[in-house]
């Protein structure tokens, strides 16, 4: 579904993406992994076209997507769920998750959004509250809800669990795989490295802009060098 090769991407005189290559097939989850700074938020930026990509090839579905601008790309079904939630603080629930579907015919709206309230119930409960005033995992139901609306086929939740209480990443990494158990192709972003090979099948290790080690999730969970570098085994 989506295929990466040797792409190159950074701000300024800067490259931080060195040659990444990365893919991910319909219906299964990757998971993309590193601590802060390796370059993990800006390979989503680049694969949303917000940040231009300076070398290398990007298709999704076949198509080339590392010259098309982000309306294009969300119209395609590459949805990305940023870091840090970037929701709407002072408009509602609904109003939020309407504005997931912006690119998408309004018949049927109304359906998608009951579809999100079945995943989320919360936000159904807070439908008319101002997405501010929700506590951080609620906003990140919200996140995710919002790109739900924009009918992904491949949905990108970048460091879903950042911020978020222990028990409240729990409850986030079972959403998540309720998500990936009804077919959704889903790229999962993060440094949380236990739960996210335990809720993937492949995984990609990211250091320093590069892609330093991939493999079936089950292999990398007893993987030593991964171990001694991210859990301090």
């Amino acid at each position: 579904m989506l295929e990466v090769r040797d792409l190159r991407a950074g701000y300024g005189g800067t490259e931080v993406l060195r040659g990444v290559s990365l893919d991910v097939k319909a219906g299964e989850v990757v998971a993309v992994l590193g601590s802060n700074g390796v370059g993990k938020t800006t390979l989503n930026k680049v694969l949303s076209g917000l940040v231009p990509a300076t070398a290398g090839s990007i298709r999704f579905n076949g198509a080339a997507l590392e010259h098309a601008a982000a309306p294009q790309i969300v119209s395609a079904g590459l949805i990305h769920v940023p870091e840090g939630r970037k929701i709407f603080p002072n408009l509602s629930v609904r109003e939020n998750l309407e504005l997931g579907a912006y690119c998408r015919p309004r018949r049927g709206r109304a359906e998608k959004i009951e579809q999100v309230y079945a995943t989320f119930p919360k936000l159904k409960q807070r439908a008319r509250q101002y997405a501010g005033t929700l506590s951080g995992g609620e906003q990140q139901m919200l996140a995710i809800g919002r790109g739900l609306m924009g009918e992904p086929k491949l949905l990108i939740l970048d460091e879903p669990s950042l911020g978020l209480s222990p028990l409240m990443v729990e409850e986030m990494f079972a959403l998540i795989a309720r998500l990936a158990a009804s077919g959704l192709a889903i790229m999962l972003v993060e440094q949380n490295v236990v739960q996210s090979l335990e809720l993937a099948g492949r995984a990609y290790i990211m250091e320093n802009g590069l892609i330093t080690l991939s493999g079936l999730a089950t292999e990398l969970k007893s993987n030593a060098e991964l171990k001694r570098a991210y859990l301090g085994l």
